[in-house]
């Protein structure tokens, strides 16, 4: 369906330029007022209808399908109009079930069947309400080679205003579009579960795995300042030392002597916790520090927060990971906050990547709505992810990452009370 707009100072005029223009195969969408009357000025009055160019072309020698536009209401108002008529439906067919219960076997059973073909009449209406809104959330199409079916408008809405990045989201619609079999394009909620399943595929985490006997790990967190860095290693120190199947020896280097805050913060949680700690202030002490906690089965590193166009810092942290020798193998995690455009991700990524990121983690899940910027930035990546922190509270408020936890905040947004945080 194309979508025109035409405008004129009243609406009868601007109804008349739609009808000159698109005959009677126009549906009327919406009218609105862009500019009021005043002194020296004429009012302006928009409309908006939809043609199905196919109908104007088989139409064209054939009586017209729809009414004048001058007869027809606005289709937002009339899909309106159809959900509050489902609505009542809706009460009087629980009120016909109410009466079914006192009446005889023979008739309840008849009466049974017969509402079990109205709901479903009416489920079909209400689905095609839903698609018809969703069909005119943005005027402007898709940039996809094919046009998208209507029961596919809804899950692009979401995603699109979700945050996700276009590109990526007209490259997953077209798989959708190749894959999908025709018999679950039914209804925008198969097409929505279906959609679910293909982005948990394409979302990459990494399992957390238990340490084997003699195993170390080394975590070292880097990213912007104020991303949580900090908080973070608190809530990882505190889920190997206490939260696992067994209680893992947990020891703290500090690289981010830079601010006194942070490091007294660390050593606040370090003796609550009962963990080692050390701090370094140049690259060549490093090594040490790490020897020094030879005997931890997991060493955090919190690094200095720095702006990712911030060269210098970056190298120091480089430098450090070059002086650490090969018998400690160094997982290097990028934190960054959600609450960001997906573009600024992309460029924290690409700035820090020359630390050679191993997994990403995202934090203020709890102070955004829109996730598709996280989804984006691993799609375009292949870079998984392995924590997501929603909120302040240690150790309480981190997640083991996974697609499903993901895909579920991207399309159905995210509730802490929901799940239980």
């Amino acid at each position: 369906m194309k979508i025109l707009t035409f405008s004129g100072a009243t609406p009868a005029e601007a109804l008349k330029k739609a009808q000159e223009t698109v005959g009677s195969e126009a549906v009327l969408i919406e009218t609105r007022q862009l500019q009021k009357k005043s002194l020296g000025q004429s009012a302006l009055y928009e409309i908006v209808v939809g043609v199905d160019e196919e109908q104007m072309k088989s139409s064209a020698k054939s009586a017209p399908l729809n009414k004048p536009l001058q007869q027809q209401r606005p289709l937002i108002k009339e899909s309106s109009d159809v959900i509050y008529n489902i609505s009542e439906a809706a009460k009087q067919i629980s009120k016909i079930s109410d009466v079914t219960q006192s009446v005889t076997s023979q008739e309840s059973v008849k009466e049974a069947v017969e509402l079990k073909q109205i709901k479903e009449e009416i489920s079909k209406l209400g689905d095609k309400v839903k698609v018809i809104q969703n069909m005119f959330w943005e005027e402007r199409r898709p940039n996809l080679e094919s046009i998208i079916p209507p029961e596919f408008s809804e899950i692009y809405r979401l995603t699109h205003q979700s945050g996700m990045d276009r590109a990526h989201l007209d490259a997953i619609m077209s798989l959708t579009l190749e894959h999908m079999p025709l018999g679950m394009r039914q209804n925008s909620e198969t097409v929505k579960r279906y959609f679910q399943t293909l982005l948990r595929r394409i979302i990459s985490v990494r399992v957390e795995q238990r340490l084997k006997s003699g195993q170390k790990k080394v975590i070292m967190l880097v990213g912007p300042t104020g991303v949580g860095k900090t908080t973070s290693i608190a809530k990882l120190a505190a889920r190997y030392s206490y939260l696992m199947e067994k209680k893992f020896k947990v020891g703290l280097v500090v690289l981010d002597t830079y601010r006194i805050g942070a490091v007294e913060q660390l050593m606040q949680y370090a003796r609550m916790m009962k963990l080692g700690i050390e701090t370094v202030v140049d690259p060549p002490e490093f090594a040490s520090a790490l020897h020094s906690l030879h005997y931890c089965d997991y060493i955090l590193i919190d690094t200095m927060g720095s702006s990712p166009y911030d060269k210098a810092k970056i190298e120091t942290i480089y430098e450090c990971l070059q002086g650490s020798g090969e018998q400690f193998d160094i997982d290097v995690v990028l934190v960054m906050p959600s609450s960001i455009k997906y573009e600024d991700l992309k460029a924290t990524y690409d700035n820090f990547a020359t630390l050679g990121i191993d997994t990403m983690m995202f934090t203020k899940l709890d102070e955004t709505r829109g996730f598709g910027n996280i989804f984006s930035l691993a799609f375009e990546t292949k870079v998984p992810i392995s924590y997501f922190s929603i909120g302040q509270e240690v150790p309480e408020d981190l997640v083991v990452a996974s697609s499903d936890f993901l895909i579920d905040c991207l399309l159905n947004g995210f509730s802490k009370k929901e799940r239980g945080a």
